[in-house]
């Protein structure tokens, strides 16, 4: 098959999605049931859910003969408003790059010099059950000598639920501790939620190292440019680079890397000092407010004390901290959507989330919201009890290390050998450790320990290179996966339908999973036999049959039904068959759709009336009306702001000081130490990365679309120091860390601060099985070390020292 799509009309579609949000469908073109017939040519639209990033915009696939022939934004889905992307638009090319993995394969050579052969699914399932039988045998029946990591996606779960749930193993790792765990948690631990900024409200806001111009474009990206520059909201940039949102920005202040915590404690203490936060809601909603008052004043976090370490003026601290409050609750210091960057990231995070509450700009309107969230009914699994699984490898690197693990910190214990017991192999679902975690080198050292690798993915990435085994998942756009609920002021349910039929050999994991788990389930069940105690007694007791079935030993039962039989069962036990064809026809549901949904103009709809909107949503523990303040019905926001709230945290009000943190050794409020900052010495750079709107991490290295917009990255120098190091446009540069060393092109430029270097996250391939990948530009992943932030174990990204050379 051959899909041949022009680059200028590709470049004109996308140009106008990221701009004004997409082309216009009527609300009758996207019935995902209307099939029309000429001449024997069967077209069809179905409503799909977009998986080229974490955002899940929705889509509808235009299908003619089984063949998808454009994607388009789906207007009924109030998250992404009848946008897609660039990188949505390019979802047409995952399905139909000729480099995705096609069939099962098995290793014929050693391990990463690509060499497979192909294989059927009988014999990979096979070759995977020798090996965990063989492995199982030897480790005494300790599930959790199999380790599994998995990256975002509506799928995840279906694949945790087998390999945690069933399987029984206790040591996953996912994406959050190599980007926001650190934010993720400040936040909650300090005002109960990690929320939404109201980008469609706020009047004003500190946006720090995200860079939403151009990293990621959705409508609350949309809502925000469309008002800056004197049309509705302020904005205040800091960042070591001057990106394109800082030239949108009213302000933009340029900071050294790893000092933002310095920068919000200065604004904290002028806000403190001058009584100009909300001392009303302060007084009403916030604990241990004496004790980070003492703290913040008795510490001397003054401006220009912040300006010695940040750069920024002192006047300009001053001025931020006081328009900012002036604005207030309508104020956000922006909770940001990617890595944690030193090693002092959750005290940061704490600090940005106690700095807004300060104005009062917590779950209201115009400030940090938590919305709502539609319930689904439930998939109830039968989870077995092994006696002889381990506890996680990794959880003493941290103070806090949760379900998710600290994947440098449980790669590291692997590759150095100092596990309490062997890790002997590792499954990987649709994530690319080798690209994804700081120092590469070591993450191929941990592969190569194991005994089984086992890779579930759609391309053949640097870590399908290094698999025993690797499955071929079918794209999004070939299959259905799980009924998702999305909460948010205006909350909805969402379902991705099958558009066509799984090309090639391929299958969804839903499949994968149930046939796996057939072929894993007598034998591994003979291993428990032999070393679980507990079974054995059991056994005794009662008859086999019985405790294999209602002990859950069956590994296959969740997966028996099919996806759309599940996804059938969870949505209708609670909205009935009437929403379950809305949900099918439309791909989207939420109460009362039908009568809110309305088309405004060719690009604006309406969701929700605005007095049925979630803007606040926390209990009030006042002498009011709850259901009055439940959504916006015209009222002043600062009213609203000052009422007494009942938190999601455990004081039930915003936490000044985590008491709980005492005995982990972490700051029970936020502070700075002077040894958390990495200093540059003269002769080095820091290092610092992100990322690219038309970029999602490393999944998209392949996509000849949007490599058509950038071939490959750059290492941003400041001009003035290359000018001093000879280095002009185009040069050669060799970077070196001290775990790795890349060759990049440079480009010099005003745009960043001294002593400092960056380039876009998502290049640097190696995979020979990717040709539009290959090679093209340098992966950060290379040469970012591999150090950890002390509360969860988090990837430092921004603490690496490099040195650069021109070649």
């Amino acid at each position: 098959m051959k899909v041949e799509i022009s680059r200028r009309r590709f470049l004109q579609g996308s140009v106008a999605l990221s701009v004004v949000g997409g082309t216009t469908l009527s609300t009758t073109s996207i019935l995902a049931s209307s099939e029309q017939k000429t001449d024997a040519v069967l077209v069809k639209k179905v409503p799909t859910i977009c998986e080229m990033c974490v955002n899940k915009c929705a889509a509808v696939a235009h299908v003619k003969n089984g063949i998808v022939t454009k994607l388009e934004p789906n207007p009924y889905f109030p998250k992404s408003r009848n946008m897609l992307c660039a990188r949505g638009v390019a979802g047409i090319h995952a399905l139909y790059d000729p480099d995705r993995l096609k069939y099962p394969l098995i290793r014929a050579g050693e391990r990463g010099d690509g060499k497979y052969r192909r294989a059927t699914w009988d014999e990979a399932y096979t070759y995977i059950q020798e090996k965990m039988v063989k492995i199982l045998d030897e480790e005494k029946d300790n599930r959790s000598c199999i380790g599994y990591c998995a990256g975002e996606g509506l799928a995840e779960h279906t694949f945790k639920t087998f390999m945690a749930d069933k399987f029984g193993s206790s040591n996953f790792l996912n994406h959050s501790t190599i980007c926001l765990q650190t934010a993720v948690s400040g936040y909650t631990l300090t005002i109960g939620g990690y929320g939404l900024a109201d980008m469609e409200n706020a009047k004003y806001v500190i946006m720090a190292g995200a860079n939403r111009a151009e990293a990621i474009l959705t409508p609350d990206t949309m809502d925000m440019f469309k008002r800056t520059r004197g049309r509705g909201m302020k904005l205040v940039v800091v960042d070591p680079r001057y990106t394109n949102t800082a030239m949108h920005a009213d302000t933009y202040l340029p900071i050294r890397p790893g000092t933002d915590l310095a920068f919000v404690l200065a604004l904290t203490y002028v806000a403190i000092s001058t009584k100009i936060y909300n001392r009303t809601y302060v007084a009403k909603n916030f604990v241990d407010f004496d004790k980070y008052e003492k703290h913040i004043l008795e510490s001397g976090y003054t401006p220009e004390w912040a300006e010695k370490i940040t750069g920024i003026p002192a006047a300009e601290i001053r001025k931020v901290a006081h328009d900012f409050m002036a604005h207030a609750p309508q104020s956000v210091y922006y909770q940001g959507r990617r890595t944690t960057w030193s090693s002092n990231d959750f005290q940061l995070r704490r600090a940005m989330a106690l700095f807004t509450a300060l104005g009062g700009g917590i779950d209201v309107k115009g400030g940090i919201v938590f919305g709502k969230k539609l319930p689904l009914g439930e998939h109830a699994v039968n989870a077995p009890m092994y006696a002889n699984s381990q506890p996680r490898i990794d959880k003493s690197v941290a103070a806090v290390v949760g379900a998710t693990g600290s994947w440098v910190g449980w790669r590291n214990m692997v590759a150095e050998g100092k596990t309490p017991y062997p890790i002997r192999g590792m499954f990987v679902y649709k994530q690319n450790p080798m690209l994804s975690v700081p120092n590469s080198a070591k993450t191929r050292q941990m592969f190569e320990k194991m005994d089984l690798v086992v890779v579930i993915d759609t391309m053949p990435s640097d870590t399908a290179m290094l698999a025993d085994v690797i499955l071929p998942e079918c794209t999004y756009l070939e299959r259905e996966d799980p009924v998702q609920s999305f909460a948010g002021v205006e909350p909805a349910i969402i379902l991705r339908e099958k558009a066509i039929e799984p090309m090639y050999e391929t299958k969804p994991v839903n499949d994968i999973m149930r046939e796996l788990a057939q072929k894993l389930t007598k034998p591994l069940w003979e291993i428990t036999k032999k070393y679980d105690e507990d079974v054995q007694e059991a056994i005794e007791e009662e008859d086999e049959q019985s405790v294999f079935e209602d002990g859950g030993f069956d590994l296959a039962e969740p997966f028996m039904h099919s996806q759309e039989e599940t996804n059938h069962h969870m949505f209708v036990s609670k909205y009935g068959e009437e929403a379950w064809k809305i949900l099918r026809e439309k791909g989207v549901f939420y109460p009362n759709m039908l009568s809110y949904f309305k088309k405004i103009d060719n690009n604006t709809y309406e969701y929700y009336p605005k007095d049925k909107r979630f803007y606040s949503v926390l209990k009030l523990e006042e002498e009011y009306d709850p259901e009055a303040f439940l959504h916006d019905l015209c009222v002043n926001p600062s009213d609203i702001a000052e009422l007494r709230r009942s938190f999601n945290t455990p004081n039930k009000k915003v936490e000044c000081y985590l008491a709980s943190m005492v005995a982990r050794k972490v700051d029970p409020m936020p502070a700075w130490r002077e040894e958390e900052y990495v200093k540059v010495p003269e002769g080095k750079f820091k290092f610092i990365t992100g990322r690219h709107a038309q970029f999602t991490q490393s999944s998209t290295v392949n996509n000849i679309m949007l490599l058509e917009l950038m071939h490959e990255n750059y290492l941003w120098i400041n001009d003035k120091e290359a000018k001093t190091l000879g280095i002009e446009f185009g040069d050669m540069i060799e970077v070196t860390s001290g775990v790795g060393q890349v060759r990049i092109k440079a480009y010099p430029t005003p745009k960043i601060v001294p002593n400092t270097v960056f380039y876009i996250h998502g290049f640097g391939a190696k995979s020979e099985g990717m040709t539009f990948a290959h090679r093209n530009g340098a992966s950060d992943n290379e040469i970012i070390e591999d150090t950890i932030e002390p509360v969860h174990g988090c990837a430092n990204m921004h603490d690496t020292l490099v040195t650069l050379r021109r070649v």
